[in-house]
């Protein structure tokens, strides 16, 4: 099916998105304006974005000396983006916003990533401001997060450091108060900061009239020194140029200087800076020392900074997933047309025969189907989490915090499974198309490079794996990991019913309590270094078991002889159920042998000695 058609299916016959309109929030929509927002986006990702992806690819940022240089279809990309109303589509009406369900924004901005993720569109911008929205001052709503929605400003997050890495607890940048009268800026308590920031996606550029970095910086205590761990961290809004209490630029150039450009081996279209906050470059007032605003309370950023944080972690999961979806509808377009090899016949092959068309081969169509359970299914998993993001703006009390929790339990697998999975999905891409498939005369070698970024993307897949099993599924004494369990059974027992998916319910019970037995297993002792030693098999197994549950929810739907016949195609039929048996023959019985070192406590990795490598 095409994108459209996939995305169709999954919002309206297996997720009910189109019931939201019947909240207050959401009755100005219909599916018709859900269907208008979504021409909108696919004819710009269309004309915008995909016929460039190859240019920004090739044509790296640089800096001349003065500013970055992007090419000319970025800037036309990203002001018809901005013009689009995405940046603010979940937003209030007096925001500038449609109100639209966060659900249908996400498969709004699926069409974006699809056609260039290298390009980009709005996700750091919208997330930084998502976060103002909700830890900022009425002050900082207004000049900050207003101008971003609107695309006249940008936005950055500010976290690693060269010496530190993912290791918040060793960050060094230091705020300090700007003067005896820091607190009575109406922007925000005045700081000064100093320090530096690397790995920071979309930090220069000329795209829009202001960048506004969120960063992350420790306040120094009364003796002069930092705070050691992540307690002392606060959140501090540092503009590139100065802005007045109206918004308006004042003509100064703030103390941030680009150090250098860091060059990817994929996303080339987006720059990915090192910049120096406070070198003295560009003197504020004849001082060294970026202006910073604090956001929320002192201490208390890194709280503040995990609301972007985890919104960025979906969207990195989207990403993956539609740089894998490209890559799949590249290599079954190109198996479709490619002729190559003749059938075994009783006899053998007979040379006399006309070649065939190579998606006619079985091995070409295991790499072809392995890729639509990969990319389709981990597409149906994002969705859900944005339907689950609704839920908890918009349900009633129990099902709202019901729906944080699963959230809490999911967010790791949502950006975790398919920068690694929908990841081999791009490496099968380049595999059906044979030696082109590594030269540039086809896309699908720039989809892989592009997607390899997403494990590390917005913490590494180790730091995903810590946070489920160190902290997630243990959360609230395990209660999230409790409903997502009672989420998997009540599918269970409605696929139960269904003669085509009784086996793949049987099937996926066992991995469920197999789950369950590794978890209490690797807590058993108490010690975390026994527990943890293990903690990406861990992942891996319960992400396995996530994706066959929302293979087998989508089943259920699929076969429902309830749902409308136009919409329950024989094709979209045949594809749903087909996906979900590969993915349960081939795919859902690697869980065991994850989970056997995880139960084990296995210490084969962690114990041996370092001169042994």
């Amino acid at each position: 099916m095409t994108l459209r058609k996939t995305l169709d299916f999954f919002l309206y016959d297996w997720l009910n998105a189109e019931s939201l309109n019947q909240r207050t929030r959401f009755a100005d929509h219909s599916r018709e304006t859900f269907g208008a927002v979504f021409d909108t986006c696919e004819r710009i990702a269309r004309e915008k974005y995909a016929p460039f992806n190859r240019t920004v690819d090739t044509q790296e940022p640089h800096f001349d000396g003065e500013k970055v240089i992007l090419p000319q279809a970025t800037h036309d990309a990203q002001k018809a983006y901005a013009a689009s109303g995405m940046l603010s589509a979940a937003q209030d009406y007096e925001m500038g916003g449609m109100q639209l369900p966060y659900t249908i924004e996400a498969a709004a901005n699926a069409f974006f990533a699809m056609a260039s993720v290298s390009i980009g569109s709005g996700m750091l911008t919208t997330g930084n401001a998502n976060l103002l929205m909700v830890h900022g001052t009425p002050v900082q709503k207004e000049v900050f997060a207003k101008n971003e929605f609107s695309g006249r400003f940008s936005g950055t997050m500010c976290l690693s450091e060269p010496q530190a890495g993912s290791s918040l607890s060793d960050v060094t940048t230091r705020a300090v108060p700007d003067g005896e009268d820091f607190m009575g800026e109406p922007l925000g308590p005045r700081y000064r900061l100093k320090g530096n920031k690397m790995w920071i996606s979309s930090g220069e550029h000329e795209l829009t009239e202001n960048i506004i970095h969120l960063v992350l910086a420790k306040i120094p205590g009364p003796d002069g020194k930092l705070i050691p761990g992540t307690r002392g961290i606060s959140l501090f809004i540092v503009p590139k140029k100065l802005v007045n209490a109206q918004g308006e630029l004042t003509g100064v150039r703030n103390d941030v200087a680009l150090a250098g450009l860091n060059h990817k081996l994929g996303w080339r279209g987006t720059t990915n800076t090192l910049l120096n906050f406070g070198e003295g470059k560009y003197p504020v007032n004849d001082q060294a020392g970026a202006v910073g605003y604090l956001v929320g309370k002192p201490h208390e950023g890194l709280r503040c900074m995990f609301h972007m944080m985890n919104e960025a972690r979906i969207g990195v999961g989207l990403a993956a997933t539609m740089l894998g979806m490209a890559g799949y509808h590249a290599s079954l377009d190109y198996a479709k047309n490619r002729p190559q090899g003749r059938p075994m016949g009783p006899g053998g092959k007979d040379p006399a025969q006309p070649q065939i068309r190579i998606i006619e081969h079985a091995d070409v169509r295991r790499m072809l189907l392995a890729q639509k359970a990969y990319c389709e299914g981990a597409l149906a998993l994002e969705l859900y989490c944005a339907r689950l993001v609704d839920e908890h703006h918009t349900a009633d009390t129990q099902a709202a915090d019901d729906a944080r929790l699963l959230l809490e339990v999911l967010t790791p697998i949502a950006k975790s499974w398919p920068s690694e999975w929908c990841l081999e999905a791009n490496s099968l891409a380049i595999q059906v198309h044979g030696g082109y498939g590594y030269t540039r005369d086809f896309p699908v070698e720039q989809y892989w490079r592009d997607n390899r970024l997403n494990m590390i993307h917005e913490g590494t897949h180790g730091i995903q794996a810590l946070d489920l099993l160190g902290r997630k599924v243990l959360m609230e004494g395990g209660r999230g990991l409790e409903l997502l369990a009672g989420r998997m059974t009540a599918t269970i027992a409605r696929a139960r019913e269904l003669r085509e998916l009784a086996a793949h319910a049987a099937a996926l019970a066992q991995a469920l309590q197999h789950v369950g037995r590794a978890t209490k297993a690797a807590w058993s002792t108490g010690n975390p270094t026994e527990a943890l030693a293990n903690a990406v098999p861990y992942m891996q197994a319960f992400g396995h078991t996530v994706l066959a549950w929302i293979w087998l929810d989508v089943c259920v739907a699929t076969l429902d002889p309830a749902r409308p016949v136009a919409t329950n195609s024989i094709a979209a039929r045949a594809g749903n159920t087909g996906a979900a048996r590969y993915f349960y023959h081939y795919e859902l019985p690697k869980v065991a042998a994850w989970l056997q070192v995880v139960e084990s406590r296995d210490m084969t990795c962690a114990e041996l000695p370092e001169e042994a490598f």
